[in-house]
């Protein structure tokens, strides 16, 4: 069988996806950590990879930028292919000066500008968050594997330019940490389709302080993440 997105037959891909924006960090991934790893999907350049490490199956799947995007693969990856559990691996932008370039943020929880949450949730405010047992899972890895971690509240946005100044001080305010575009409606299609899913994500750059990650300490600082990752798969 396939979707419209995935060309994947049953049973190419595992239970668990760790879920890239890029699909080229997609195929790095599974080049370079998984054993075996076998191309399951090409449509639209969107690559997804299936290989083992240390002995379990694991899928890699690019999800593209965007929530309109990663929803698509999200949704056809549960309910089409049975998909228990998505950990996303992506980059954020720290909205609070402390936040150094590299840390690695679990994010606990993720508000935002979702149009689709927005049209679905339209008496109410959907809180979209982790997985409790991904994320503590996550925290415990992290510290046997000596990597920091920041947990805490993210906001996922439809719009990555942005001219107003004064934009995030109301998020800031209310203990929102750092910014991207794709959790938010992943954790909420993972919720109502009874998958669990997981954002782990690396500041690739600070709005306050305009400081920018290298590409030497992105590709380092990806690593840690990575691996946090991988042991929680």
């Amino acid at each position: 069988m396939s979707t419209f997105h995935i060309e994947a037959k049953q049973g190419e891909i595992a239970d668990t996806v760790l879920m890239p924006g890029d699909p080229l960090r997609a195929k790095f991934i599974a080049e370079t950590y998984l054993e075996n790893p076998i191309c399951y999907n090409r449509v639209r350049n969107m690559f997804g990879y299936t290989g083992t490490y240390h002995g379990r199956k694991i899928s890699v799947q690019g999800s593209g930028m965007g929530m309109g995007s990663i929803a698509i693969y999200a949704h056809e990856l549960i309910a089409d292919y049975g998909v228990k559990q998505i950990i996303r691996v992506g980059t954020c932008g720290a909205l609070v000066p402390h936040l150094q370039l590299g840390q690695v943020i679990l994010a606990v929880s993720a508000s935002g500008d979702s149009s689709a949450n927005m049209i679905k949730f339209q008496e109410g405010h959907y809180a979209a968050s982790a997985n409790f047992e991904l994320l503590v899972n996550a925290f415990q890895k992290a510290k046997e594997l000596n990597i920091s971690t920041v947990q805490g509240d993210i906001f996922s946005t439809d719009s990555f330019y942005d001219d107003g100044p004064q934009r995030w001080d109301k998020w800031v305010s209310n203990g929102i940490i750092c910014v991207e575009m794709e959790s938010q409606i992943l954790y909420t299609i993972a919720k109502k389709m009874g998958a669990r899913a997981l954002s782990l994500l690396t500041v690739s750059d600070n709005i306050v302080t305009g400081k920018a990650a290298t590409p030497q300490e992105r590709e380092h600082s990806y690593k840690d993440m990575i691996k946090i990752a991988l042991e929680v798969a």
